[in-house]
């Protein structure tokens, strides 16, 4: 689980997560259950592409708690 993990090991938001899987950066993603479904498609599209092993998680406000930050996150992605 993401709980454990060290901040410097993990990026924060949708934008910060394609950029590191196309940069091939990406150990596992994280994925909140309730993203805007265009976003959802295009961050599974590319985890697919990839075969980058993910996780779902209940909410944006759980991961973004989980992950540290004040704010919800809609993914967050683990670093090699």
């Amino acid at each position: 689980m993401l709980s454990n993990k060290c901040s410097a090991e993990l990026l924060v938001g949708s934008k910060q997560t394609l950029k590191a899987i196309a940069n091939n950066q990406v150990k596992k993603i994280f994925l909140a259950k309730d993203i805007d479904q265009p976003l959802k498609k295009e961050i599974l599209k590319a985890v697919n592409d990839n075969n980058i092993p993910f996780e779902i998680v209940e909410s944006k406000n759980e991961l973004g708690r989980i992950c540290g930050i004040d704010v919800s996150a809609a993914s967050a992605a683990l670093l090699k």
